[in-house]
């Protein structure tokens, strides 16, 4: 609590009101930037911006069709329409994105980034104008986690004029979406609204996911150098829609099956943010930030992996599968979180370079709950056996923590060395058994970045950082109250590279990385399914290659059509345990599996697609490819019966994406074509077996206005 109080002390000099001046320099930008529109130009490290303009040629579905265009980052898709997206990062373990901090505007997208820092929700990609990606040293400056990277989404400014735009789509796997958006600028006031809602049929039988997504967006110039923006989001998703994955048996019966059809997810998520920019002065720029979110998840389920057939199997009302229907109950996994905070940052242009500095006061609170119901579609405690109130748990985190970077240009070399502190408090509750414990974590974070670049043709980066990500309160604190000895993820990482365009219509990245860890946090057993504890896995190690690169005919040589290319790839050619480590999955014994390859670190993806641009139509063809991968830390080959361990082959999907301009019209009609192979194949086993999205084929009218 001290260090808390002393880290407001340094934040409340920095808080300003608002008072008008008398300037000549336009009104700043309120929104935290992360990297900004004109891109990572001489940024000093592996850095991607994509515009919206850019990725909707190819129609992404979701989010995790565009993330496949960065280099560096494995995305799996999990239940059709990207609501919960699973993000790794140069080899690190995608599940739930839990090594990578996800941003919106600058300001935390997720709903417990300190305490437990999953995702599942995100909002449609229509709410974006762009989306950024940053892997180097320069993560010191968000945190908490800087192991993987950091992905911001950028919401777009308001338009000067009024205008707007419609979307409707329809098609295959029972899709359908609509999409409206709108905004003008008056006098100083400008506003921006959007409504989105979409539903299809999932990946697998027995499934029906829906969501709806609202966002305002009021910026308010108060002089030349004074702005407001105020954001209000909420999203509501009702889906039929299971949680465990098949078994071996299940998968041969039929892949696209499942035996749960009263699982029901049920998400409400509302989040505002306040921000203020003033341009102090023509070198001094001031930022605040405060935002809230809440985010309730109700998800019932009658089996929470593979291993359960169905959970409450034990109850003699339900004797297995054959009741399942009828007297076997489910489980309610009911959560509420609540998060809270205020963030100010510093740009000074000095004689020393460019100095940011910045802090943070977060705050975290979860509630958590399992009902047991007696049937298969309940949604509340039930009474019979195994039923009732099974958990009522409280979980808490509070942070401080502060940055300082500063950018040294000495010619075309500039040098930016920064040290982000991180303190934090952690409590949870066990309000079933009476019980409480608590514990603190503080941690320095240093990095440096260096880059050269005589022109935009070619930019020299390289830079090595402290990797850091907090254990979840749960892993860190038992039930019991008492305190674990699990250490937080801390690795040091390295990159160096190339980025630039050697002429007109071409460009790329290219960057050699190692993340060395002195501890990985992984599951006490990899395949344990729901509830596997966390463990210090000790040392890993992860090295490789990633690069990425477009080409477009009509920037290049001023052709009439417009002949594009791009491409992105990542080899993982190390993803390893180092030291001393031993297998603990159960019933294989203490099996050395140090030198063994680290699970879900497929050695190869790439993305990569051609197409062309009349003006009036044009077409693309996408293909995307992800390497085999092991399952388990014994590198298991062979599947076992409840399907979460055994070798994942590797597989490619193509995807087809048209368009036609109406001439004399603000009208375009729209088709893609998911997975034109119609091909099956499994991309996870964490859970039981998990397949792909199958073919659809989607038309759509998209109208300006």
């Amino acid at each position: 609590m001290r260090k808390s109080l002393l880290a407001t002390a340094a934040l409340l000099p920095l808080l300003s009101p608002c008072v008008a001046l008398a300037e000549e320099e336009a009104a700043p930008v309120s929104e935290l930037i992360v990297i900004g529109p004109e891109g990572p130009g001489e940024f000093p490290g592996a850095a991607t911006r994509i515009e919206a303009v850019e990725y909707e040629r190819s129609q992404p579905r979701d989010i995790n069709d565009v993330l496949r265009r960065v280099p560096g980052l494995y995305v799996r898709t999990e239940e059709g329409l990207g609501l919960r997206p699973n993000i790794g990062v140069r080899g690190l373990n995608p599940t739930r994105s839990t090594e990578v901090l996800l941003l919106e505007d600058g300001v935390p997208l997720t709903y417990s980034p300190y305490g437990d820092n999953a995702s599942y929700y995100h909002p449609p990609l229509e709410r974006f104008s762009a989306v950024e990606v940053l892997k180097g040293a320069g993560q010191i400056v968000y945190g908490p986690h800087t192991v993987g990277g950091v992905i911001n989404y950028t919401t777009a400014a308001p338009p000067a004029d009024a205008s707007g735009r419609l979307v409707l789509r329809a098609g295959g796997n029972e899709t359908r979406e609509l999409v409206l958006q709108g905004g003008d600028t008056f006098g100083s006031l400008g506003l921006l609204g959007g409504f989105a809602t979409g539903a299809n049929s999932g990946v697998r039988e027995n499934q029906e996911l829906s969501y709806s997504d609202v966002f305002i967006k009021a910026v308010a110039t108060l002089s030349e150098r004074q702005a407001l923006t105020f954001k209000a989001t909420a999203y509501l998703e009702d889906s039929n829609v299971g949680y465990s994955g098949l078994t071996e048996a299940e998968y041969r019966a039929n892949p696209r099956g499942y035996p749960f059809t009263n699982d029901s997810f049920v998400i409400e998520r509302y989040g505002a943010s306040l921000a203020h920019g003033w341009t102090v002065s023509d070198d001094l720029q001031l930022n605040t930030v405060l935002y809230a979110s809440t985010f309730d998840r109700d998800w019932w389920r009658q089996s929470s992996n593979s291993g359960q057939r169905p959970s409450d199997s034990a109850d003699p009302a339900c004797g297995g599968m054959a009741n399942l229907n009828t007297t076997c109950g489910n489980e309610g996994r009911l959560r509420q979180y609540y998060m809270y905070g205020l963030e100010q940052r510093l740009t000074l242009n000095w004689s020393g370079g460019e100095l940011l500095a910045g802090a943070r006061l977060h705050a975290e609170n979860q509630e958590r709950f399992q009902f047991n119901g007696d049937r298969p579609n309940s949604r509340a405690p039930g009474v019979g056996s195994g039923a009732g109130v099974r958990e009522h748990n409280v979980r808490e985190a509070r942070a401080a923590s502060a940055f300082i970077k500063n950018t040294f240009q000495i010619g075309d070399l500039a040098i930016a060395p920064g040290v982000r502190f991180e303190t934090m408090t952690f409590n949870r509750s066990d309000k079933l058994a009476g019980r409480s414990g608590s514990t603190e974590l503080s941690e320095w974070i240093p990095g440096l970045g260096v880059s050269w670049s005589k022109d935009q043709r070619l930019t020299l980066f390289a830079g090595v950082h402290r990797g850091f990500s907090p254990p979840r309160v749960e892993d860190i604190i038992t039930n019991a109250g008492g305190s674990v000895e699990l250490d937080p993820e801390r690795s040091l990482n390295w990159e160096a590279g190339l980025r630039g365009s050697p002429m007109a219509g071409l460009e790329g990245e290219l960057a050699i990385f190692r993340l060395d860890f002195d501890n990985q946090i992984v599951p006490a057993s990899v395949a344990g399914g729901v509830g596997a504890t966390a463990t210090s896995a000790g040392e890993t190690r992860h090295l490789g290659l990633e690069g990425a690169a477009s080409f477009s005919s009509k920037a290049a040589f001023a052709t009439s059509v417009d002949w594009y290319a791009d491409v992105a790839f990542t080899w993982v050619e190390t993803a390893e345990y180092r030291g001393r480590r031993f297998s603990s999955i159960a019933g294989l014994g203490a099996v050395s599996v140090t030198g063994n390859r680290l699970p879900y670190a497929p050695e190869w993806m790439s993305r990569a697609a051609v197409g062309f641009d009349t003006g009036v139509i044009q077409a693309e063809l996408e293909g995307v490819y992800t390497g085999e991968m092991f399952t388990d830390d014994v590198n298991s080959v062979t599947p076992i019966a409840n399907g979460q361990r055994g070798l994942i082959d590797d597989a490619w999907q193509f995807n087809l994406a048209a368009a036609y301009k109406v001439p004399n019209t603000q009208v375009k009609l729209t088709l893609a074509v998911r997975n034109l192979a119609d091909k099956t194949f499994i991309i996870d086993r964490s859970r039981g077996i998990l397949v792909n999205e199958p073919r659809a084929a989607i038309v759509g009218v998209d109208l300006a206005f």
